[in-house]
């Protein structure tokens, strides 16, 4: 097996895992984003609605990216057996651990790029696949970090691309949405439908890109490791 990460072939599998499996991505990401967009639409200029559509919009992206992780952890045999609603039920266990990960990761990275930029995109690439790790071995909050770290070491470089095109995919996606909201009428309802559609189509790369790295970061360090050194992850059966 070639140990080397290729981001062709990362994106290549996570098109794939998104072609075969759209059935059960979509509708999933679309109720989520919808309450997150309806949310968002009535907050206005209120500050305490504008409060509990971040806390919701944080709740369900990272409930969308457990949901995710298990999909494709689902799907290494090369067949999806849970459904929709058993895989975003074995991911709602881990939302608080999620959402605390995120918004520590997020504020290390936020003050990286604002400060110096290459600190930021460094911790931007070394913790790409927390979530996984949360998720798959039941990692503790603050040894997730470590964790990704870890399996990123000597990765970075194919890390960081696919992390780059994840987020030009999804940039280009909310611009065009936003775009043909705008041509077609100006309302409130508009914004929410396309905010959501948004949303539903760009939230599935971005999340199978963490999902998809992670695994094949662990498949790099089985081989890499020593027969002996080589075993099971706690929590890799789905529950």
């Amino acid at each position: 097996m070639n140990q080397k990460l290729s981001v062709g072939d990362t994106l290549s599998e996570v098109f794939s895992i998104y072609r075969d499996n759209a059935g059960v991505l979509l509708p999933i990401a679309f109720w989520l984003f919808l309450v997150v967009a309806i949310i968002n639409g009535l907050a206005d200029s209120s500050a305490i609605l504008l409060l509990v559509a971040s806390v919701v919009g944080i709740a369900a992206g990272t409930l969308y990216q457990g949901t995710v992780v298990n999909l494709v952890k689902d799907v290494q045999d090369g067949r999806r057996d849970f459904s929709a609603g058993e895989l975003l039920n074995s991911a709602t266990p881990f939302i608080a651990p999620l959402v605390g990960a995120g918004i520590l990761a997020g504020i290390a990275i936020g003050i990286g790029l604002i400060l110096v930029i290459v600190p930021g995109l460094i911790l931007l690439t070394i913790w790409a696949v927390i979530a996984p790790a949360i998720v798959v071995e039941k990692s503790p909050v603050m040894k997730s970090f470590g964790r990704s770290r870890e399996l990123v070491r000597g990765n970075g470089w194919p890390v960081f691309g696919a992390i780059v095109v994840a987020f030009l995919i999804v940039a280009i996606g909310t611009i065009v949405f936003t775009a043909i909201a705008a041509s077609i009428a100006d309302g409130p309802l508009l914004r929410i439908v396309f905010s959501a559609l948004a949303s539903t189509i760009t939230a599935p790369v971005s999340a199978l890109v963490a999902a998809v790295l992670y695994f094949r970061l662990r498949e790099r360090e089985a081989v890499a490791a020593p027969p002996s050194a080589v075993v099971e992850q706690p929590g890799d059966s789905l529950s």
